[in-house]
């Protein structure tokens, strides 16, 4: 099996954290493939691939601090916003994502149906404020929120659900990454094809 590494360093205070990242691109690709033919919108804008790529990292972080179920995590950062009407408010984009969720992934061999559920779960509940969870699902909510700054939101510890993404020195990292857009370089190399 193929994987697809990317090894990021973050530094927390005068000590270096190596997190290493890996996901295998053999089970990644197909699914950001058929999630590019129904996507409607501009993957470049707000909350586009740079946006699921920061949360992907955010999430990764975050799980290698609090535990967590890293395919629901990885996969949540592809689905939940994967459905998109518009770059705005958009109510029900959770919801429709879960459900493009539910067609691509149930029965597949790599997703259980417990992972399908929490994924489900996360995908649908992640813009309605809620704090309590199985972790995982705490993990990709707070992966996702924090990326706010991206939309000039600073996240609020008091909305965040596990202790690492409170924690001010993670949420300082997320917000440098989300101000400046930060792209990965796996995006271009290997998201963006497959929307064109």
């Amino acid at each position: 099996m193929l994987y697809y590494l990317i090894t990021s360093t973050f530094l927390k205070g005068s000590k270096i954290i190596y997190v290493t990242l890996s996901y295998s691109m053999i089970v990644l690709n197909p699914f950001l493939r058929d999630i590019a033919k129904q996507y409607r919108l501009d993957p470049g804008l707000t909350h586009g691939l740079s946006h699921w790529a920061r949360v992907l990292e955010n999430g990764l972080k975050l799980a290698n601090i609090e535990g967590g179920d890293i395919t629901v995590i990885s996969l949540f950062a592809i689905f939940h916003d994967a459905c998109r009407h518009n770059q705005s408010l958009d109510p029900g984009h959770g919801a429709r994502g879960a459900r493009l969720a539910e067609k691509l992934l149930s029965g597949h061999p790599l997703v259980s149906s417990r992972q399908l559920r929490l994924l489900k779960k996360a995908c649908r509940d992640h813009t309605n404020g809620r704090t309590q969870a199985d972790i995982s699902v705490q993990i990709c909510w707070d992966s996702d929120r924090l990326d706010l700054a991206r939309v000039g939101i600073r996240p609020h510890p008091q909305k965040l659900c596990t202790r690492a993404a409170k924690d001010p020195s993670v949420i300082n990292w997320a917000n440098d990454r989300a101000l400046i857009e930060f792209s990965p370089f796996y995006v271009n190399q290997e998201w963006v094809p497959f929307f064109k």
